[in-house]
């Protein structure tokens, strides 16, 4: 029987509930020099949980899944961050005392039947593209559960990434009308772009518009660079970008081939009788 592994991007999903939590708290009374006090943030982290089991709930309900796995980043500094320092460089740090309860929420999840996964060097996205295009390639679907942009390179007839807090699926559709190329083509944009939410830099003066115009035209980057009748201007912004068009790439595209340690069946719902080889 075909399964469908559904893959949660775990604190894309908590970071956001907690957001939501939290909000109410800020600028009133339970707040002390930016830090909300600590009969409150107990508040806040309870409902996170329960709202999170909430949501781990409806996605399960929603999917029709029948594995799933809930992915966490790695507590150190990724492989991205050693090749390049200023990854994700600004981006405000998850409250201490979110991370000291991610364990019970873990465990929570756990109570559901779905177990958590952590990489000590490679984030979640990595493990997460990782285990969707091992099963796409056996011919067995995954919806990847995330607000992530980044998962929209993956999409396949077998790969589905879905956006719980709006109810919809990101498709082909939505990345045309968004960026105006395939799918496939989102790291090779990305690359010409730059990518500010992770502080990763592009080429110069390219923008979305001229990178788009460029890739319907070319097909990819490969055919780009190796055009010999592209404008003198888009010419020497390229040919003086080289080593950084290298490095983004790199930085941009999600590792596949993670060593995963354990079988697909360990990760099976209880309450499904799925056989998968």
């Amino acid at each position: 029987m075909s399964a469908h592994l559904v893959l949660i991007d775990a604190l894309n999903l908590i970071r956001r509930i907690y957001a939501v939590q939290e909000r109410p708290f800020i600028q009133s009374k339970d707040q002390l020099n930016g830090e909300l006090a600590a009969k409150t943030q107990q508040q806040v982290l309870f409902n996170t949980q329960q709202a999170s089991i909430t949501a781990l709930e409806n996605i399960l309900k929603q999917v029709q899944a029948s594995h799933a796995l809930a992915v966490f980043d790695s507590h150190n500094p990724c492989w991205r961050n050693k090749l390049y320092a200023d990854y994700k460089k600004g981006r405000k740090k998850m409250p201490v005392h979110l991370a000291n309860e991610l364990p019970n929420i873990q465990d929570a999840f756990l109570q559901l039947s779905v177990d958590s996964l952590l990489s000590e060097e490679d984030e979640a996205d990595d493990l997460i593209a990782t285990l969707a295009t091992k099963m796409a390639l056996h011919g067995q679907n995954v919806t990847i559960v995330s607000t992530d942009k980044g998962f929209l390179s993956l999409l396949s007839p077998h790969i589905y990434v879905y956006d719980y807090f709006n109810r919809r699926y990101l498709d082909e559709n939505y990345v045309k009308e968004k960026f105006d190329i395939k799918p496939a083509q989102l790291v090779d944009l990305w690359t010409l772009t730059g990518d500010n939410t992770n502080k990763i830099p592009g080429v110069a003066g390219i923008g979305q518009i001229t990178a788009a115009s460029l890739l319907n035209e070319y097909g990819s980057l490969s055919g780009i660079l190796k055009s010999d009748n592209l404008k003198p201007s888009i010419q020497d912004k390229l040919s003086g970008s080289k080593e950084q068009i290298a490095l983004s790439r790199q930085l941009l595209t999600l590792k596949q081939n993670i060593p995963l340690g354990f079988n697909l069946k360990d990760i099976r719902l209880e309450q499904t009788t799925a056989q998968v080889d």
